[in-house]
């Protein structure tokens, strides 16, 4: 699958239901959803990637899954997010096919060249800007670092970590080719409004 030109990952988070946050994210614009729970078990997850893939394949939108290359291949997933520590890309690549979408997360020019190289289709680069979403023992990279990596490889760039509205157009200036979202969309009072507002300022 190939990634839009300019577009908005939805990660969904640990309060909301996953289907009904990826159904909101998806009426508002989101071309992306990334199913992420960390202390679910195989089956829950197994069961809500099918009715979010359902759901995507209605929107036209991308459906990954966080971490697990095996709730991927089991339910045919448009692909699958990986961390420095997860499956090598390899190894997803081998399970999943030439044509799965395979996401890294980097921090840098170095991982990010690394990820080319081992077959990534797409860098998710973060965090950008302070985060309270997941526990960070690094500092924010700022802006800086979205224009160093652009460079330096020759895939989409999704930046993430502490983006909102408020700085999407600071993100999008310095190159990426999206955002990925957890609290501004999952905590947000209507999130499908939310959603709309990320949408318009990335094209904005």
């Amino acid at each position: 699958m190939n990634l839009p030109h300019r577009f908005l990952c939805v990660i969904t988070d640990d309060l909301l239901c996953p289907v009904e946050l990826a159904r909101m994210a998806l009426e508002g614009g989101a071309r992306m959803v990334q199913l992420r729970r960390k202390h679910a078990s195989g089956r829950e997850l197994f069961e809500w990637a099918v009715r979010i893939q359902e759901l995507c394949g209605r929107y036209e939108a991308a459906f990954i899954v966080n971490d697990r290359v095996d709730i991927a291949r089991a339910m045919q997933a448009d692909g699958v997010h990986l961390g420095q520590q997860d499956l090598p890309v390899a190894a997803a690549r081998s399970i999943l096919g030439p044509h799965a979408l395979i996401g890294v997360s980097v921090s840098g020019i170095d991982e990010a060249r690394r990820a080319m190289a081992d077959g990534a289709g797409y860098i998710g680069l973060g965090h950008i800007f302070p985060t309270c979403s997941k526990d960070k023992s690094s500092p924010p990279l700022g802006t800086g670092v979205i224009r160093d990596v652009r460079r330096a490889v020759d895939l989409p760039v999704v930046a993430i970590g502490g983006i909102g509205p408020e700085n999407v157009s600071m993100v999008m200036d310095a190159g990426a080719s999206g955002i990925a979202v957890i609290s501004a969309v999952a905590g947000a009072e209507n999130p499908s409004a939310a959603t709309k507002e990320l949408v318009r300022r990335i094209w904005a």
